[in-house]
């Protein structure tokens, strides 16, 4: 048999217990019974756990998919690498290929010390072409990051074929000298005699010394900080 004594204190246990939740202030939360106050602090609790389990997840949902996103860049970079590693061994074939040819390129640029000698050449060219130079007249020196270019207006007047025989002596030079707004003409509309003028800017390259390598690159320099400024 069932002990009555511990019905009746379970009882008045639980109805003590209601009791203390009713007629409750919610204004004055520090006026309340102690069990009140215990479940208040428990739903609290439990409510700051739950925000911030959601927030984490939340925060722990966004970088795997963030993740998942880097997926595909990732796997096209390494199908990308191994391509590369595959082939190694031509690229670097190729590599040494390409800086040959720019060995090569090089020696066709003359040297600050020798742009007089290629302008005696030029202007040879010509004269051994029996051409008659009107005009003859270097330009300002033009500095690009890795050569200087030398503009030269020439005017030189002869017949077709001479003048023709000239502009291939140019391109047949050991040093690159290209022609550029070449213009051709008779000398006046009566001249029966054949003789024509060719009007043309010859350009000509030439490497930088290291000196002028370092003023540039100071220069540059320069003008980066003055630009922060």
């Amino acid at each position: 048999m069932a002990n009555p004594n511990l019905n009746i204190d379970l009882n008045a246990l639980f109805e003590q217990a209601q009791s203390q939740f009713q007629g409750l202030n919610p204004n004055e939360p520090g006026q309340w019974p102690i069990l009140p106050k215990l479940a208040a602090f428990l739903f609290a609790a439990l409510a700051v756990l739950a925000i911030a389990w959601t927030l984490l997840l939340s925060g722990q949902s966004d970088e795997l998919q963030s993740e998942r996103d880097k997926e595909p860049q990732l796997k096209e970079e390494y199908r990308s690498k191994v391509a590369q590693a595959i082939n190694l061994g031509e690229l670097r074939k190729q590599r040494i290929q390409v800086e040959e040819y720019v060995k090569q390129l090089e020696k066709q640029l003359p040297g600050k010390a020798e742009m007089d000698a290629l302008l005696s050449d030029i202007n040879q060219a010509g004269l051994g072409r029996g051409l008659d130079f009107d005009l003859f007249r270097p330009g300002q020196v033009v500095v690009k990051d890795y050569y200087a270019e030398l503009p030269i207006s020439i005017r030189v007047t002869g017949r077709y074929h001479d003048i023709g025989a000239f502009t291939g002596d140019i391109a047949n030079l050991s040093r690159i000298v290209t022609l550029h707004n070449l213009q051709i003409a008779n000398i006046n509309a009566k001249d029966t005699s054949g003789q024509l003028y060719m009007e043309a800017t010859a350009r000509t390259y030439r490497y930088l010394d290291p000196a002028e390598v370092d003023a540039m690159r100071s220069d540059k320099d320069k003008s980066k900080k003055g630009n922060k400024k």
